[in-house]
This record gives structure tokens, sequence and C-alpha cells, in this order.
């Protein structure tokens, strides 16, 4: 769906919120999400799968409830909720209830026992799971320019050019300040929290970073509406200690990489600064770590199945293929996790460091990340 460019110049995220939610945005297409790129829950039925073991690993935390409530964040067509719901035990699925949060109209063929929303659920007491919805949470985009200065990054609905506007300043420089610094040779140590620029150093012109302040409170508000459960983000990340020079905004339309252009012809995404997202008592592992945490092994079945049960064995090397690409290094099993319990301990911590080791398995520990 491709609407009308005005030239207007405006900074990228209201751009990007009109290109991908308005009338003629992206996102309401009737092709969805699927008909133009492949996330973890499109890419195999292993991902809800395990899923639904996590849900119940938060069901056990939570003492078994009456009602256990499963949230899908940016939940597509419902393909998650509905994968999900359908894996449970049968002792599980009685208490569960399913909620789809989405800003697109409901899929006509979807099961009616799921609540469609278009804001999660206040109160719940359950799973929150966010597959890729930060990442499409619009920010703005800030540049260094040629004396120094962070300035918005003004687009162009019709052709999606860009110049400079204002420097940035209020909340959003505080923002850049601590999160992503602006400036050359800046390098915190890995798993520090949060960073700050010495007043020695000199931005370099072209340097730019996309301003995660709306993910943020977007993160803040969603993890808010859990009375007792856990939250979960997975998105592309990146951390303090490595963040792009020149930021990570990009488009996707059909499959493929394309120049980000907000006239509603194309996803409009960028990578997510997780860490800054955390709240106190956050966690972020890898992809790769918490599905092997949650049973999803790329390991090949052993070749005697294929003379005892050829079939079987088949359908083994077909699911190790699809969990092998769940994991992959350089793929999705590069995402990140972010797991922020509320008012029960982590269920995912158990015994998990113990069998990935931190560089692929815990990428930073939040715990005691001061109030933001």
């Amino acid at each position: 769906m491709r609407r009308a460019g005005t030239g207007e110049w405006r900074g990228w995220r209201e751009a990007t919120e009109e290109a991908l939610y308005g009338p003629s945005g992206f996102y309401r297409g009737p092709e969805g999400p699927v008909g133009h790129f492949r996330t973890s829950v499109h890419a195999s039925p292993l991902f809800a799968a395990a899923v639904a073991r996590l849900l119940c690993r938060v069901d056990e935390a939570l003492g078994r409830p009456a009602e256990l409530a499963f949230v899908d964040m940016a939940a597509g067509r419902g393909e998650l909720v509905t994968g999900v719901l359908a894996a449970l035990p049968a002792e599980v699925a009685s208490r569960a209830r399913g909620y789809a949060v989405e800003r697109a109209d409901r899929p006509a063929v979807l099961d009616h026992r799921i609540e469609w929303l278009a804001r999660p659920p206040k109160g719940i007491t359950g799973l929150l799971f966010a597959n890729e919805w930060l990442d499409n949470v619009p920010v703005e985009v800030a540049e260094v320019d040629a004396t120094g200065v962070p300035r918005l990054v003004l687009v162009r609905d019709d052709d999606g050019a860009e110049r400079l506007g204002e420097p940035v300043a209020g909340a959003e420089a505080q923002w850049l300040r601590r999160w992503w610094p602006l400036a050359s040779e800046v390098m915190p140590f890995p798993g520090a929290p949060s960073a700050e620029v010495p007043s020695d150093e000199v931005p370099f012109e072209g340097a730019r970073a996309e301003i995660g302040l709306p993910r943020d409170t977007a993160w803040a508000g969603a993890v808010a509406s859990l009375d007792r459960g856990l939250a979960v983000a997975v998105d592309y990340a990146h951390f303090a200690a490595a963040r792009p020079p020149f930021g990570t905004l990009t488009g996707f339309r059909e499959g493929r990489e394309t120049t980000p252009v907000p006239n509603g012809s194309c996803d409009i995404t960028a990578h997510v600064a997780l860490d800054a997202c955390a709240l106190p008592g956050g966690r972020v592992m890898t992809q790769r770590a918490a599905l092997r945490a949650l049973g999803v092994s790329g390991a090949r079945p052993a070749l005697s199945l294929a003379a005892t049960d050829p079939t079987a064995y088949v359908h083994a090397l077909a699911g190790a293929g699809e969990a092998a690409e769940l994991t992959a290094t350089g793929g999705l099993g590069d995402f990140g996790w972010l797991l922020q319990p509320v008012g029960i301990p982590n269920p995912m911590i158990g015994g998990l460091l113990a069998d990935d080791p931190p560089a692929d398995g815990l990428l930073v520990d939040v715990a005691d990340h001061e109030e933001q």
C-alpha cells in the first residue's frame, strides 16, 4: 500500500508513524507483516511451542492462577497467540486467555476466543510477549553536523530525501548523552548500563543515532500492564559498548531490504537499544540461549532412526533445520530477549548461565539498573 506524498519535511518519528500506522499505512495492508518479511513466528511452529513452554514456566512461578493471560504484542494477524494457545497442555490451556494487541483490524478467521485490542489489557497475570514490536515503535533520528552538533534528521515522505533540522534538545538530548553518545573514540566498559560523553570528546560529522526514548516509554507502559508475571521483548538489538556509528534505520519490502521511504510502501524499522529499555530487574540474553533453554535444539536426529522409522527421521530432520534457523549465529539466533519479571523470580534464569557462556547467552544484566 502506498499513499500520495505531501513533500513535507518532518522528523522521522512523525513520518514513520503515518507511514506505518496511518489510514494507508504499511501495517494496514491485507497481507500483514508475513507478506514482506520473515520473523521467528513465521519461520517455524517450534517458536510458538517454545513460548508456550515459557508460559508454562510463568504459570508455575505464579502458582497456577485461575486465569493465565498470554498477551501477544504487535500480533500481526494473530499467528503467535494462536500457536501458543494450541501448544499448551490441556490443563494450562483450560485456564489460559489469549490477547492480541495490534493496530490493524482483526482478521476474520481469528479464533473468537482471542481478544483483539489496540492496547495491552491492564491488571493481567501471565506472560506479555513482544516479538519484533519495539523496532517498529517510531523514533527520531539524530545526525552530527559539520560543527559537531547533533541535529534532528528531517525526511520528505514522497522520496525519502533527508536534511538536518534543529539541534537535539531536552529529554531527547539527555537520552543521547546517556545511552548513545554521538562522539568519536567513546567506548564504555562492556556491560556498563549507561555512558556519559567525556567533555574533551568531539563528535564526528555524519555520526547518527536513533533516539530510543519512545521505545523506553512504550516498554515501561507494557510492563506496567502486568500485575504479576513476565514481560519479554524480542528484537535485533545493540548495547552501550558497541552502538552502530551510523544507526540502523532501514526499510523492508517483499522480503528485501530497501531504502526507507515513509510513504506506506515499505516497513520502516531500526534495531533496539534493549539495555536502555530495560527496567530494574531486567535481563537480556540471546534468542539462541533462550530457545535452547526452552528445548529448541538444532541437533540432527540419530542416523539409526532413518533405518527404524524413516518417516520419523524425516520429520525430526526438518525440525532440526527449523531449530537451526531460529538459533543461527548471524541470523535469528542473535536477537536479544529482554526478560522483565514482575512480582515473580525470572523463570528463565535457573541453570541457564551454567549452560551458556556470558558471551553467547547473557548479554546484559541490568538487575541493578537505576530507575529511569
